[in-house]
């Protein structure tokens, strides 16, 4: 693929959302830049290098400067904030963004960020704007921040994409480009390197004793070594992000299940590191051999160093090292792959590191979630959604079971532009259910919104515990037509709900419907007609109502029981169900087609 097909398949994955959300009834056309931003995010978060992304459009003029921003993600322990402001253009060609469009728009990112944090942005600002608790919170939790970026994201060509860090307050904010070739080179799993020499002389005390395995004339030599865990360190330390520039992660969080795996190994058992650890791999572009100190081969440095798998376990130490500095690393050793390219045209060495990369980080890209595809309950699930018409005989519901296969059925099935047609009318993606997006919809119904809360992989397991609950013969009970039929009942109703819920609130609004879809539950689960609603493939008018109005009491009470806390972290709480659980709301309406009379 070519970065011109590259970016006409992001621009077509825009446009295809934007249509989605259009052609569901009572919503607003979203705004395309926005829409990107959320594209560009997600793509982002699943490859690790930031965390669960929120969506917030902020545009205004304070004190006499230009403000904007398009989104942020903050990390579950708020130590890492990242800001994201989006210069968005549409168009079908590869169009250059010069320095000072990409400097204006992270001046005005900068300039929001600081007056969040002198105090002065909250005081001007509407509570009711959905960056107000962000606001809010910067300011509060500033101080223990140990991670500050600025992302523009663009679908343009960006001449510089790593500017001067910033100092804001005392903590440096790093700023940097997404653009559509950055992007693209995520995709395919590599991205340009820079020229560094690491003298590992000086790192290590002698060079690196090695198994070293020549080319022969090919494309590559090849090497086989261990590095000590305090060199790591030093080099993340004294080169950062650059030594890591071929990797297609940056480090997130140590909440992070892998990261905290690798904190708490160095911590408590570091001599069993290099058992545990997978290694890193690393491709240079010249390395020069000497004779170690046991007599063999050596490594005596390298030059274009990069490492394009293993950056987590490279940040990891070096952050666990930098809050725990009891820590001792001396024990620590890491398998590391080293790569030394043979120098041949740009373009060829290039695809072969975005080749290594990809291949190298291919495991890693399996989400939790994942895990539990070929489990008796999904493949249950999808049975039961392929052989299951909905009430007109002719449309389906798609239980995607595996990450992909809606795409990939749509492939395999399509021979012509008239299959499409047939197949996207029959199984829209609007009826596309992810396994994450499922265990969402059915835990809000479950009375579980704090789960719903804290995001879809990590909610996804505790959900999956639930269901696999094993049944008198010590085998976990399988959904039949009857109970599948149900399910998508309680989907229909969350759904239904986020369209209503959406364009009342500005901000916290997949809060707000978890929360409003287990109220529902509590008071009229039990005489809801699921089946009515399956029949209908929709909620009347009338249940319509009595969301939209419990959604509103849900929001105040939110807010209220918040006391000043961010909502989308007090809403993660089990406390915040209990409080809310037991509100006095208003009385049911009692015209309600799909509720039975008590």
């Amino acid at each position: 693929m070519e970065l011109i097909d590259f970016l006409h398949k992001v621009q077509q994955e825009v446009q295809d959302e934007i249509a989605a959300r259009a052609s569901e009834p009572g919503e607003a056309v979203p705004f395309p830049e926005l829409v990107f931003t959320e594209t560009v995010t997600r793509h982002m978060a699943e490859i690790g290098m930031t965390f669960e992304p929120q969506i917030c459009h902020f545009q205004a003029k304070v004190a006499g400067a230009n403000l904007r921003l398009s989104g942020y993600s903050l990390s579950e322990e708020m130590d890492q904030l990242d800001l994201f402001v989006s210069l968005y253009s549409g168009t079908g060609e590869i169009t250059p963004i010069p320095d000072a469009e990409t400097i204006r728009a992270a001046e005005q990112c900068s300039r929001f960020l600081y007056l969040c944090v002198e105090g002065k942005l909250a005081k001007t600002m509407d509570e009711s704007h959905d960056a107000f608790a962000l606001v809010q919170t910067v300011e509060k939790a500033y101080e223990g921040l140990d991670q500050i970026r600025i992302y523009i994201l663009t679908d343009g060509k960006a001449k510089t994409r790593n500017f001067q860090h910033r100092l804001i307050q005392g903590k440096t904010v790093k700023l940097e480009v997404m653009d559509i070739e950055r992007l693209f080179n995520h995709w395919q799993g590599g991205k340009p390197r820079d020229e560094l020499v690491v003298n590992f002389g000086e790192v290590c005390g002698g060079p690196l004793p090695c198994v070293w395995v020549s080319g022969d004339g090919g494309e590559y030599d090849y090497a086989m070594t261990v590095l000590p865990g305090e060199a790591l360190r030093f080099l993340y330390e004294k080169y950062g992000a650059r030594i890591l520039e071929s990797n297609v992660r940056s480090f997130l969080s140590q909440t992070n299940a892998v990261n905290k795996g690798i904190r708490d190994t160095l911590r408590d058992q570091p001599e069993r590191f290099m058992a545990y650890n997978n290694g890193v791999v690393i491709v240079a572009d010249e390395a020069q051999l000497e004779r170690s100190a046991d007599g063999g081969p050596g490594i005596s440095w390298l030059k274009g160093m990069q490492v394009v798998n293993g950056g987590q376990t490279m940040a990891s130490i070096f952050f666990t090292k930098k809050k725990n500095p009891g820590i001792d690393l001396r024990p620590v050793r890491v398998p590391a792959k080293i790569i030394v390219l043979r120098r041949s045209d740009t373009v060829t060495e290039d695809l072969l590191i975005a080749d290594i990369s990809r291949y190298a980080n291919s495991q890693s890209a399996v989400k939790g979630s994942d895990h539990y595809a070929n489990k008796p309950f999904h493949i249950a699930l999808e049975k039961l959604a392929m052989a299951t018409y909905c009430p007109d005989g002719i449309s389906r519901w798609y239980y995607e079971r595996a990450a992909g296969s809606y795409k990939v059925m749509l492939e395999r099935e399509v021979k012509r532009p008239s299959d499409l047609k047939r197949i996207q009318a029959s199984m829209p993606a609007t009826r596309k259910l992810t396994k994450t997006d499922f265990a969402k919809y059915l835990s809000a119904w479950m009375q579980m919104p704090d789960l719903v809360s804290i995001g879809g992989q990590k909610a996804f397991p505790i959900f999956m515990n639930l269901m696999m609950t094993p049944g008198a013969n010590g085998a976990p009970v399988l959904p039949d037509t009857v109970r599948y039929k149900q399910m998508i009942a309680q989907v229909i109703i969350f759904k239904a709900a986020t369209r209503l819920i959406n364009p009342r609130f500005p901000a916290f609004k997949a809060n707000v419907t978890a929360y409003t879809v287990a109220l529902l539950s509590r008071i009229l689960g039990s005489r809801i007609d699921l089946d009515y609603i399956w029949q209908q493939q929709g909620i009347s008018a009338e249940l319509g109502e009595q969301i939209v109005t419990w959604s509103d009491e849900i929001n105040a009470q939110l807010h209220l029981t918040a006391n000043g806390r961010m909502v989308s972290e007090w809403a993660k709480k089990k406390e915040c169900w209990a409080l809310l659980s037991e509100h006095g709301y208003s009385v049911p309406l009692r015209n309600i087609p799909e509720v039975r009379l008590p």
